[in-house]
């Protein structure tokens, strides 16, 4: 079993910024592809960025330029760095890794940009 925790969610203004953390519970060096997704209220979940394991990386248009994704092999852990927030970024977000043929997912991490 496969363990993924976020952490770093909060209220911030807008402009501001947060680093979001999803520690894992095992090595994801070889994890080919992990990623960040977010849930607005009565929204659909959407994927926020994405990362290979060979460095490739993929934001979703709302968020390019002001969002990087990135990892640390060493501590297991995929961050997701948000500056110029906006009120629309308002959603609980999600770390995402697919492993061994099964999809995990963390319990979600709240980020409220106030206005």
């Amino acid at each position: 079993q496969v363990q993924l925790v976020e952490s770093g969610g909060g209220l911030v203004q807008a402009g501001g910024s947060l680093r979001l953390s999803c520690a894992v519970s095992r090595s994801i060096f070889s994890i080919n592809i992990m990623a960040w997704y977010r849930q607005a209220p009565g929204k659909q979940r959407e994927l926020v960025a994405s990362n290979t394991s060979g460095g490739r990386t993929n934001y979703a248009d709302s968020v390019k330029g002001r969002f990087t994704i990135s990892r640390d092999n060493a501590k297991n852990t995929m961050y997701l760095q948000m500056n110029s927030l906006k009120p629309e970024d308002t959603a609980v977000y999600y770390c995402n890794a697919p492993i061994a043929g099964w999809t995990y997912w963390g319990q979600g991490t709240q980020v409220t940009v106030s206005s």
